[in-house]
């Protein structure tokens, strides 16, 4: 799948990422607010200034991930990977961040 096509199943209303493959991805300022991302491959993905608030990250690679200024609350991340992501600026009030590795 690709950023594109992730982004045009979530205007039509899909929710259910799990698992997808888009490792560095361009999804800067895009809304997947509430997106079930679990598992997914998002490594040196760039979600600078995304909304990813309420989005369940749970067991993401996330690791190189650029997260400027996105926002993160309210965000499932147990589990994830965020070795060397960029989190400058990230809002993660009420983010579930148990297991997450660094």
């Amino acid at each position: 799948m690709t950023a594109e096509e992730l982004l045009a199943a979530y205007a039509a209303g899909e929710r259910n990422f799990s698992g997808v493959n888009l490792r560095e991805a361009n999804l800067g300022k895009t809304d997947l607010s509430r997106a079930d991302l679990s598992g997914a491959n998002l490594s040196g993905a760039y979600f600078k200034h995304s909304d990813l608030s309420g989005a369940n990250l749970s067991g993401a690679n996330l690791s190189k991930a650029f997260l400027i200024g996105a926002d993160l609350s309210g965000a499932v991340l147990s589990g994830a990977v965020l070795s060397e992501a960029n989190l400058s600026g990230a809002k993660l009030s009420g983010a579930n961040q148990d297991g997450v590795i660094r």
